[in-house]
């Protein structure tokens, strides 16, 4: 990719040797062009391209594959807030402490600028601690054990200020763009039953103070230039262990906290800020439909978010096929080292990039931007956890390495902006090995349509719109991006209720 931030990464010394050959390129099928130019980019599995740009395909009249995706914009579902990642204490670190001001730079447009890399436009920010935390143990109000602080007269996000908010700040310079969304993995530990941010239960006496606590941080941030669009009331709170920051939030509490305090608070501060509930993986739809359900707490939650480590993607449909009129977020799940890039690029399309979307998905995020080589610095919990993007620093000069994920999000990133829908497209062949896809217009009319060939052998198939078609070569375990522009700027479509 001539002139691409791969290329300014190597002139900065940092990117690390990877395969971006030339690999089996895709064929139009098409004779005769009558429509408008494709735009195609395009991952195999193999690392022989990887989210390169291919010779252009135009609609026409013929047709070469035996699968046809057909596009229908006038068929909306719902409207897309971004894809993403968490810029976690340990990433924010990191890209702070361990390169100089131009590597930063070249970094974060790699990250965040859709011209110069892959566009990301969803942060999820940890509010204090996480298991990713090169600071150790935080929140935005600690005090000394055994004391409290109930009127939160200690709040203060000095330790995000650190490196954390810089960052941010950076980001939001080159993408202004960015949805943020911000939660707790604990929180103070004062508040809770435990007397720490390591597991335990929260003492319901403070629901009080917890609500001020969100406000708070809601209006800090702000205070630095950078807005909040969500906030959920618990990270993951069926887990509860005494290894990293966690705690144990039931569907009764949570649903009390949001409908008496959470929901109240932020309405008298005037923050128009969205709330997320559940927040936790697909084998529990019980849950997120307790809160959605409650008659207190129902209406002051926008929807449910979700997290990948166990279940089925289908869960999100489930609720969402209940609770039709909320939302459907999808906040975490996060790539391990080891792997094998294929089956992880084949794995990420299908169930987030594709399947999440699908499933009612409104963002896709996945875990760290940036970890180091020993995928830390860590504060206990994931051992082998994999970002966007590897530091490493026991060479010199430090080296960055691209991963999968980074391939497989900026499939989407780059070419699907915010306020976009997710528009009707067959995926025949979904879960069975073969094509599968999802398709999405932009608020400028411009259609996207993000193709995945999961099965063995090369496939061709057709891609159908407006009464013109175009036949394309995807290999076995590749991902191919299409984007063409339409003539009209907006589709006068109605969001469905099921699929």
């Amino acid at each position: 990719m001539p002139g691409s931030i791969f290329e300014s990464l190597a002139a900065l010394g940092l990117i690390a040797a990877i395969g971006c050959g030339s690999g089996q390129q895709g064929s139009s099928g098409t004779t005769g062009p009558t429509g408008p130019s494709v735009t195609v980019y395009q991952t195999n599995a193999d690392q022989s391209l990887l989210l390169a740009q291919q010779p252009s395909v135009s609609f026409g009249s013929s047709r070469a594959g035996s699968t046809t995706i057909t596009i229908n914009p006038s068929v909306q579902y719902q409207q897309i807030d971004g894809f993403g990642a968490s810029l976690t204490d340990s990433s924010s670190y990191l890209i702070y402490n361990k390169l100089t001001a131009a590597q930063q730079n070249t970094l974060l447009q790699s990250l965040f600028s859709r011209s110069n890399g892959i566009g990301l436009t969803f942060l999820r920010q940890p509010m204090g601690a996480t298991d990713l935390s090169a600071q150790g143990n935080f929140s935005y109000d600690d005090v000394p054990a055994g004391q409290t602080d109930v009127s939160l007269a200690s709040f203060s996000i000095a330790d995000d200020m650190k490196y954390t908010i810089p960052v941010l700040k950076q980001a939001f310079a080159i993408n202004s763009s960015i949805n943020v969304e911000m939660l707790p993995w604990s929180p103070p530990a004062w508040m809770k039953t435990s007397g720490t941010m390591n597991g335990g239960n929260f003492n319901d006496s403070y629901f009080p103070s917890l609500a001020a606590y969100f406000v708070k941080a809601i209006q800090a941030y702000q205070a630095q230039g950078i807005p909040v669009y969500a906030i959920a009331a618990q990270n993951e709170p069926e887990n509860s262990n005494s290894n990293y920051p966690t705690e144990a939030f039931s569907s009764a509490e949570e649903a009390t906290f949001i409908g008496s305090y959470l929901g109240p608070a932020l309405k008298a501060n005037n923050l128009n800020t969205k709330i997320f509930g559940y927040e936790h993986n697909w084998n529990d739809t019980t849950y997120p439909q307790t809160i959605l359900g409650d008659p207190t707490a129902g209406p002051y939650v926008a929807g449910t978010s979700w997290h990948c480590y166990a279940g089925s993607v289908a869960a999100q449909s489930t609720v969402e096929a209940a609770y039709p009129g909320k939302g459907t977020w999808f906040t975490e799940c996060t790539g391990s080292v080891g792997s094998v890039f294929g089956s992880d690029l084949a794995w990420n399309m299908e169930n987030l990039i594709i399947g999440a979307t699908r499933n009612w998905a409104r963002s896709v995020s996945e875990w760290n931007l940036v970890l180091d080589q020993n995928s830390g610095p860590q504060n206990g919990g994931c051992a082998n956890c994999r970002g966007f993007v590897t530091l490493n620093d026991s060479v010199s000069p430090l080296t960055l390495t691209n991963n999968v994920e980074y391939y497989a999000f900026g499939h989407a990133a780059k070419f699907v902006l915010p306020g976009a829908y997710r528009i009707q497209s067959n995926s025949a062949s979904a879960g069975a090995g073969g094509i599968e896809d999802v398709a999405f217009q932009n608020p400028d009319g411009s259609i996207a349509l993000i193709v995945l060939n999961d099965g063995g052998p090369s496939a061709t198939f057709n891609v159908s719109w407006n009464n013109e078609s175009f036949a394309y070569t995807l290999p076995g375990g590749a991902v191919a991006t299409f984007i063409w522009s339409t003539t009209s700027s907006s589709s006068n479509g109605t969001k469905m209720i099921a699929q």
